[in-house]
């Protein structure tokens, strides 16, 4: 893709994030998104030709976000437990710094407005949680008895909960503070006894060395 039309490209998806972040799927439209994007209707048109390529593209724009934001978590080499910790803490920041990842979980929700098929980045976040949690059990931090693959998908699906609800209460200004929470609240059933001291400065991990956090 040339520059120009890269360029353009980008522009419309930020322009798209912006109203069907506002707006949701339903309300939104392309004559909006091109004002929005400071685009023309034909320019808009040549790149997507139809909304729902467009909240398509938003939805695929957010996944690879995250994924790429979760694959440098993992590059720290952090033990297992820690990173799902900030990867779940990331994905708070994220949704409060990033229009594309506020607008593209808005969409996932929407999703049955347009047959969009969101399983998968569903099911990508399920296996790394998964994955993880395996590791953390093996290296001894998470408890003998506990099933990986289910901790994994309650992690996501608490996650999904907290940061819907905090949305609706609060516009997620308190969703940092709620995702900690949620880790407070899991952590004492499934850390091993020599980790149960740590569980209040695990709740709060934000990347540093455990015993440096405000």
């Amino acid at each position: 893709m040339q520059d120009r039309a890269k360029a353009t490209r980008e522009a419309i998806l930020a322009g798209a994030a912006s109203i069907f972040e506002e707006l949701g799927y339903g309300r939104a439209s392309l004559s909006q998104v091109a004002v929005r994007a400071g685009v023309t209707k034909g320019a808009l048109y040549f790149h997507f030709p139809s909304k729902e390529e467009l909240a398509r593209a938003v939805i695929a724009e957010q996944h690879a976000f995250i994924t790429a934001d979760n694959t440098a978590v993992l590059e720290r080499g952090l033990p297992p437990l820690e990173s799902m910790i900030l990867i779940c803490r990331r994905f708070a920041g994220n949704l409060l710094a990033e229009p594309i990842v506020r607008a593209g979980i808005r969409l996932t929700l929407e999703a049955s407005s347009f047959d969009q098929d969101v399983r998968q980045p569903y099911s990508d976040w399920v296996a790394l949680m998964s994955g993880l949690a395996s590791q953390a059990q093996r290296r001894g931090q998470l408890r003998d008895g506990l099933d990986p693959a289910g901790f994994g998908q309650f992690i996501v699906s608490s996650l999904t909960g907290v940061q819907i609800v905090s949305a609706v209460l609060t516009e997620r200004a308190d969703l940092l503070e709620r995702v900690e929470d949620m880790w407070m609240i899991l952590l004492p059933g499934v850390v091993t006894d020599g980790l149960k001291s740590q569980v209040p400065a695990l709740a709060r991990y934000s990347g540093a060395p455990l015993g440096q956090h405000s």
